[in-house]
C-alpha cells in the first residue's frame, strides 16, 4: 500500500501498472498533475502476512488540489499472485 501511495505521489504510472491486478487494472492510467498527495494514514489491515493470499488495508490519503485539501478514504483489497502483492479493488470515499 505504501509503495502505491508513493507511486501516486511521484507519478510513477509503471509501478501502479505492475502492482494492479490485471483483471481490474484500467487499460490506461492517467494521473492528475494538479493533485499533490501529501500523507498516508494506514487505519487498519487484515491478512497480508507471509502465508496469506489475500489482504485488506484501510487508509486515508491526504491530498491537495490547488488551494483545496481533501482526503481519500479506502478499504483496498490485495491478492498475492506469483509471490507478489497486487491491488485488486477497493471501496472508496472522497472527503
Amino acid at each position: 500500500m505504501r509503495s502505491r501511495f508513493t507511486a501516486f505521489a511521484r507519478g510513477d504510472v509503471e509501478h501502479l501498472r505492475r502492482t494492479w491486478h490485471p483483471d481490474t487494472r484500467p487499460s490506461e492510467i492517467t494521473l492528475d498533475p494538479s493533485m499533490r498527495w501529501l500523507r498516508l494514514e494506514v487505519l487498519d489491515r487484515s491478512g497480508g502476512s507471509l502465508f496469506d493470499t489475500e489482504g485488506v488495508v484501510e487508509f486515508r490519503a491526504h491530498h491537495k488540489e490547488g488551494p483545496r485539501t481533501g482526503v481519500l478514504h479506502e478499504r483496498s483489497r490485495f491478492v498475492k499472485e506469483s509471490g507478489r502483492w497486487v491491488y485488486r479493488d477497493g471501496d472508496t470515499t472522497w472527503m
